[in-house]
């Protein structure tokens, strides 16, 4: 799969990594105030508490329960009924047979895990003055600094990607180190119950003095097949097991191993890890389960947490450090933003935040640039090539009861997390989803063999650790097909962006089968206005009062028009002989339903004009745009119509929703040009009810892909690549007159700087393969650039 290779890295200077921080003069009292580091596998939250520090723990295997399956074992015999009822308008009668008959019994899948806290009780401290607290992003280390007293604390921690540990470095000037470690099972949480309301902010925090903020270890009931044991002189060993959920029992064992290492004594007490007069000591943390794969859950994680821990033990702490650091920025290095001359400003992040409301645009610049990075960091920190794909959450999870199970939601979400993986050059990060689609296959072609009895593979609107592939939830969520196949759009992106024969050759399968599928599951809409998708609907908006079951929803035409695109030029790219095949996609493309306007001059959402008799006008999602973005099917070269269409829809949607769907709307305004509406969402997708303290997107509650999908939104202002064309400031607002982004990729494998002063580029400079022609648009005028021998080329700006 193409990576690393050939990537620059871009140069920063000692200012720019000044700005590329988050930064806090208080511990966290909360978790959406601690701050997240991860190695794709291994991540935590980390608080920053003098007294007590927290590191809440997630391995990205830990989910509940093991191998399953939930399908309906009355889906194929009930198909044909609710397809006649859907045709004879007898909307809720089929949700009723479809209930019943085709959502998965029971109607779950199962939730991400937590891997329990580490909770640090220090001996002696008495105060914390001078607090700071920061994530350095270029480095991807959190540090809190202190005195108590005549002593100066500093803490560093980071999840190491080389060594596969959780590495925390505590270092006491003046004085000594006294304290005990213990470790808490995993919890249920608390959350709000997550209703939109734009005049809260969802993280408020109770009065008073933050520094002796405690935390009772013992306030989890422990599981009797919880373990805590010394694992010899300085380590200790957890072993549990997962939770059971749904009738279906936890099959996975999982482990942590916790090593200190200093010169000071440092001993076992029980179920508590104890260090007394040491100067400096570094903790070595593993964690791992049993789970190998969806199938295969005989792994040893206690063998797995010992090797690692071990390992990353015969290395000094600065070797830890820099191994880390090199590897981090390895690809966080690749791309660099400024956005305005305006300095970061002194005020802490989460005041910063605070304060959006208020901003200037020139302070507020900054703080979209940080954005930005601050998305591209939580993407190299929860998906890297070994780990799993990012979920709902990342893979940061507080409890054992997430949000929405912080499963991997594929009618949106999923999606979205990866938005901007190519064009914020961190194409590897995108390797942990290739292989969960090709597993996803697997249990997917089974589910379209016995449910719908059809050849190739579906999935619908969520998936899991396991891969289940059936409809959950109910009729109005879970009853869409077209899951697997916005899947693929990913893997065919990351193709575009990095060109490459061996790895079309290895998705193709994945697309060649998710075609197959609507190539077999097509019909013929009975009012003659093509083939279309039945059951399904538009993803989670009822067109009618509590029914959203129907035929032909716009996006189901526009992603099985794309699926077939990419899978018939796969197929002649790699001269696949089934020429039947290629002749049956064909015909089917040919004969999808086209995009329709309605009465009111919106882009339809369904075949019918429903739309503005729908239940909710203001809808967070706003799937009928996907052929927008993040696809390119309706843009403002080709199809001037359809995309003044859609500028209705979205103006009818309105511009403030949860934030994932703010950070869509951002995209779509700015792949449709208007940078001064993408610039007016932007801000209020910054501010303090839809972004926490620490910079994670609040739904709320917490969810990452508005983190993502915002991340990708600002990039879509400054460059684009679609068309077969790379786009130079498409969407600059007024606010950002100055600027400049290195590093961004374009589809077809290349490279973009791009430097800007009043409004327009000074600089275009493009990096590729050496003799590749690229067509770049500047306002009005499209010139097509020749990369030299060297692989590099400067367009000319007049």
């Amino acid at each position: 799969m193409p990576g690393l290779a050939g990537a620059t890295v871009v140069t920063r200077t000692e200012g720019d990594k000044d700005k590329l921080a988050l930064w806090y003069d208080k511990p966290a009292r909360q978790w959406v105030e601690a701050l997240p580091v991860g190695n794709g596998r291994l991540g935590a939250m980390v608080y920053g508490r003098p007294l007590q520090e927290r590191l809440q723990l997630n391995e990205d295997t830990l989910w509940a329960g093991g191998p399953y399956r939930f399908d309906n074992p009355g889906f194929k015999a009930a198909l044909p009924r609710v397809r006649a009822l859907i045709d004879e308008g007898k909307f809720i009668e089929a949700r009723d047979l479809v209930a019943k008959e085709m959502i998965a019994q029971p109607a779950t899948q199962m939730p991400y895990g937590a891997a329990g806290d580490l909770l640090f009780d220090f001996h002696g401290v008495d105060g914390a003055q001078g607090f700071r607290r920061t994530l350095d992003l270029d480095s991807a280390i959190a540090t809190t600094r202190f005195a108590s007293g005549a002593v100066r604390h500093v803490r560093e921690v980071f999840s190491s990607a080389p060594d596969q540990v959780i590495v925390l470095h505590l270092q006491a000037t003046g004085g000594t180190l006294d304290f005990d470690v213990g470790y808490r099972h995993p919890r249920e949480v608390k959350y709000g119950d997550g209703t939109f309301d734009v005049t809260k902010a969802r993280h408020d925090v109770p009065a008073g003095a933050p520094w002796d903020v405690s935390e009772d270890l013992a306030e989890a009931q422990r599981p009797a097949s919880l373990s805590i044991r010394a694992d010899g002189p300085r380590a200790l060993l957890v072993e549990g097991r997962n939770a059971d959920h749904a009738g279906v029992k936890g099959a996975l064992r999982y482990a942590v191993r916790v090593m200190a290492l200093g010169d000071g004594k440092v001993d076992v007490d029980g179920d508590r890890l104890r260090v007394r007069g040491a100067r400096e000591v570094t903790l070595l943390i593993g964690a791992a389960t049993s789970f190998v794969s969806p199938r295969d859950i005989d792994g040893d994680p206690v063998k797995a947490v010992r090797e690692r821990v071990d390992a990353a033990a015969r290395k000094p702490y600065a070797r830890l450090r820099a191994d880390h650091v090199q590897a981090h920025r390895a690809l966080f290095g690749r791309l660099s933003l400024r956005l305005g001359r305006a300095d970061a400003g002194t005020a802490p992040t989460d005041a910063r935040i605070a304060a959006v409301p208020q901003t200037d645009d020139a302070s507020l610049a900054t703080l979209a640039a940080l954005y930005l990075q601050y998305g591209r960091y939580l993407l190299i920190s929860s998906s890297r090539p070994g780990s799993q794909p990012a979920n709902l959450q990342g893979i940061w999870n507080e409890g054992i009861n997430p949000p929405w199970g912080s499963k991997y939601t594929i009618n949106i979400n999923t999606e979205m997390n990866y938005w901007p993986a190519e064009a914020a050059n961190l194409a590897p990060c995108v390797e942990p989803l290739v292989k969960m689609v090709e597993e996803l296959a697997v249990t997917g072609a089974a589910v379209a063999r016995e449910s719908w009895g059809a050849r190739g593979w579906v999935a619908h609107h969520n998936t899991d650790l396991w891969r289940a592939a059936a409809p959950i939830d109910g009729p109005n969520w879970g009853m869409w097909p077209c899951g697997g196949a916005w899947l693929c759009k990913t893997l065919w992106d990351h193709y575009e962006y990095n060109p490459d024969d061996a790895y079309l050759a290895r998705i193709y399968p994945a697309l060649k089968g998710a075609a197959m599928f609507f190539v077999d599951v097509l019909v013929e809409d009975p009012k003659g206005r093509g083939l279309v998708t039945s059951p399904s609907l538009s993803p989670e908006n009822p067109h009618h009062p509590d029914v959203a079951v129907c035929a032909g929803p716009a996006m189901d035409r526009q992603i099985v028009r794309d699926l077939f695109a990419w899978t018939l030029a796969a197929h002649e790219k790699l001269r696949d002989p089934d020429a039947d095949f290629r002749k049956a996609v064909e015909a089917k493309r040919a004969r999808l339903a086209p995009d329709r306007i309605g009465a009111q001059g919106q882009l339809q959402e369904w075949l019918d004009d429903w739309d503005a008799q729908a239940p909710d006008q203001h809808h967070r999602h706003v799937s009928h745009l996907y052929a927008v973005y993040p696809s390119e099917q309706i843009n403002v070269r080709d199809t001037p119509d359809l995309i003044a269409a859609a500028k209705v829809s979205l103006n009818t949607r309105g511009d403030m929703s949860t934030g994932w769907a703010t950070a869509w709307r951002l995209a779509l305004w700015a792949r449709m040009g208007d940078g001064e509406h993408a610039y007016s969402i932007l801000r209020g997708l910054l501010a303090p009810e839809r972004t926490y303290p620490n910079m994670f997107d609040a739904h709320p509650p917490f969810q990452i892909d508005g983190n993502f999908g915002g991340a990708a939104g600002i990039l879509e202002m400054l460059v684009q690549s679609w068309g077969g064309e790379i786009r130079i400031l498409p969407a600059l607002p007024r606010a950002w007159p100055e600027g400049g982004v290195h590093g961004v990729r374009a589809r077809g494998g290349i490279e973009v700087d791009l430097d800007w002063v009043g409004g327009r580029a000074t600089r275009v400079a493009l990096r590729g393969k050496p003799g590749q022609a690229a067509k770049v648009r500047i306002g009005e005028r499209l010139v097509t650039v020749k990369l030299d021998a060297s692989g590099r080329a400067r367009v000319a700006l007049t």
